[in-house]
């Protein structure tokens, strides 16, 4: 019996890892597990799962399960650059978890705003009316005509008839109603779009160049740029809060992370 007990200690001294080993191999899924297969099926379109089925994604779900397992134990995680990347992006989304988050006061939004508010500047909006006069038919001549045509409308309206007949037909509209400069820009260029918002409004002017030819311009309405009240864009000063909250939460975390290692770089060599 004595030689028995030495036996039998000593081939648990040698073999720490039996007992564990067999845990590990234990693949256990919890009802959770089988409603959010549920669930992934439903999600698809699909109707509810028959027993068949349901066996399918168990099996589908174990042989996972071991792929993971035996790949882990050989170590085809190591120095995997897309297993690296996968897992640096959970990590990612872990840091800036906003479910952590509290939700702000009605009070806290408005405190944040007020030191926040050029973020929501809205842009100068602008309604014109233009003439065209086009490089493709009248060449260089194009710019003239264009300066004879102001003089011709001086001190009339923006809805003058007879301007449209100074002019060349244009291929999109003559006339565009409160744009951004940005809508501006879309449509005839940044450098005639900054040139528009200088124009006093209530007056033929120009000419002014775009990428099709030469333009006279009729501003009737120009409102500035300008900070909305805390009231008209609420939502967006919470959406915005939030997006700074999670890049904070987020810096700090990576800051955290960072100082715990050291980065060794390999020593420049001098020739």
């Amino acid at each position: 019996m004595l030689v028995g007990l030495m036996l039998f200690v000593a081939y648990h001294g040698l073999h720490p890892a039996t007992e564990g080993s067999d845990q590990s191999r234990r693949i256990v899924l919890t009802e959770d597990d089988l409603y959010q297969m549920s669930v992934a099926w439903l999600a698809q379109g699909r109707p509810t799962p028959t027993p068949t089925q349901m066996q399918s994604l168990i099996d589908s779900k174990v042989r996972e399960e071991i792929l993971y397992r035996e790949a882990l134990a050989l170590g085809l995680d190591k120095d995997d650059t897309i297993v690296k990347r996968r897992l640096a992006q959970k990590m990612e989304f872990l840091a800036e978890d906003v479910s952590a988050l509290s939700e702000p006061s009605h009070q806290e939004l408005r405190t944040w705003f007020d030191g926040n508010s050029q973020r929501f500047a809205l842009p100068p909006r602008i309604s014109f009316r233009h003439l065209y006069f086009s490089l493709d038919l009248r060449g260089e001549k194009a710019q003239e005509a264009a300066k004879n045509a102001l003089e011709a409308l001086g001190g009339k309206p923006g809805e003058a008839l007879e301007a449209t007949a100074l002019a060349d037909p244009f291929m999109f509209q003559d006339t565009y109603a409160d744009r951004s400069f940005d809508q501006v820009a879309t449509s005839f260029g940044p450098n005639f779009a900054r040139k528009l918002v200088e124009i006093k409004p209530g007056s033929w002017q120009g000419p002014i160049a775009s990428g099709y030819g030469w333009h006279l311009v009729f501003v009737s309405a120009f409102e500035p740029s300008r900070v909305p009240g805390f009231e008209e864009v609420e939502t967006d000063v919470k959406e915005m809060w939030v997006a700074d909250q999670r890049a904070e939460a987020k810096r700090k975390a990576w800051e955290t992370m960072r100082a715990r290692y050291q980065v060794v770089l390999p020593e420049k060599s001098e020739n």
